[in-house]
């Protein structure tokens, strides 16, 4: 195997594959990256596989000789990322050799500066990424799909003795994508509008996908896809497969029943206001300070005669703030406390200048929204004021 192509091409797209390499991989071959150069495409592709989340992405290359090798991914990745600008030649020094044994393979890598020789396995050892066969794709835009990550990734648990709340939980319907992801604290919705509503499927889809797999979607997506991008999405059997362009993004699935969220939303409020959110989102920062110290809590009073809020927290040991804002409230007074760190989260992803927050009482659910632009839920549970 031979071929040419420049470092940019090389470090950007092993750096992509190399989140699928695991740092403790159960099989030796699972800590490399499988590098296939074909000569009849010039192309070459480079993929990661954990045996539950795979990428493989592809680059143009003037591809001398084809072949498939596995190569040590940090060791390659390191040493690709430091070389300078411009063309790299990648050259397997056995492949001449008719002998299908992977010992003693060597690829060499050939800068404007230097050369660098790396051990290597042959490329028949690295497993298949999984395949769906007979089945229909359904077609999701780019878009649609890095907004609704953007808006619900965040609100995943970290706790894996909740598997399935660890993954955002994805409803593609006839013309739209409803996202939805909760921790057992908070909940965020986001339904956006896929414009083309082949789905592929009779009726809705529904699968929940981790969010580590998701969180890999989303920066491919952002690296290497226009507006008007289709991404076929694959799903059968606990496994699904995005692809788009030369890219692809193999996952398993979270198995079990995902919380009846909707039923969680009020449907009615008893208070109303509206802020500014980026006024808002920087006093949070800012109390965010104090309310670190102790129980990670601020008090938020809601003036109706005033038409303004007050966000507070004190801590006995370390001291107290306290921030006033303007607010277009509806309703009676009211105090409310929130865990500071869920609210900012929730309020950062919200994508608009103003948002609404609608509430009952102090220790039910509460309602954030943007007002205008993309259709969000965020939904925040109170905590209780005491030692506030």
């Amino acid at each position: 195997m031979k071929l040419v192509c420049t470092q940019s091409d090389l470090s950007t797209n092993l750096s992509l594959t190399s989140r699928a390499v695991p740092s403790r991989p159960t099989h030796p071959v699972l800590a490399n990256v499988l590098l296939q150069a074909d000569a009849e495409t010039n192309q070459v592709s480079l993929t990661g596989f954990d045996l539950s989340l795979g990428i493989r992405t592809s680059l143009n290359a003037e591809v001398i000789q084809g072949g498939a090798i596995a190569i040590p991914a940090k060791l390659l990745n390191d040493i690709t990322s430091r070389l300078s600008e411009g063309e790299i030649t990648l050259e397997d020094e056995s492949a001449d050799s008719n002998t299908p044994s992977s010992e003693g393979l060597i690829v060499t890598l050939t800068s404007k500066s230097g050369r660098y020789q790396v051990r290597a396995m042959g490329g028949e050892e690295f497993p298949e990424l999984p395949l769906i066969e007979n089945t229909q794709a359904t077609q999701l835009q780019a878009t649609a799909l890095i907004e609704g990550l953007r808006g619900s990734l965040f609100a995943t648990s970290p706790d894996e003795t909740k598997q399935v709340l660890t993954g955002v939980h994805l409803t593609v319907d006839q013309d739209s994508l409803e996202f939805a992801a909760t921790d057992g604290h908070r909940l965020a919705v986001v339904q956006t509008t896929n414009e083309n509503p082949d789905t592929g499927y009779e009726g809705k889809l529904e699968v929940t996908l981790p969010a580590r797999t998701l969180r890999e979607l989303e920066r491919m997506l952002a690296h290497n896809s226009s507006q008007e991008e289709l991404v076929a999405l694959y799903f059968d059997q606990g496994q699904v497969v995005f692809e788009w362009q030369n890219q692809r993004l193999t996952s398993r699935t979270l198995e079990g029943p995902y919380p009846a969220y909707s039923m969680l939303i009020p449907r009615q409020f008893q208070r109303e206001l509206t802020l500014d959110r980026k006024q808002f989102l920087s006093a949070l920062e800012r109390i965010a300070v104090l309310a670190d110290q102790k129980n990670n809590i601020v008090k938020l009073s809601l003036d109706n005669a005033a038409q303004g809020i007050t966000l507070s927290c004190e801590s006995q040991d370390v001291g107290s703030a306290m921030e006033s804002m303007a607010a277009q409230i509806s309703g009676e007074d009211i105090d409310i406390a929130f865990n500071i760190k869920y609210l900012m989260e929730g309020i950062k992803a919200l994508p608009s200048s103003e948002i609404q927050m609608q509430l009952n009482t102090n220790l039910t659910p509460v309602i954030f929204t943007p007002l205008g632009g993309l259709k969000m839920t965020y939904l925040a549970m109170p905590v209780q004021l005491r030692g506030v």
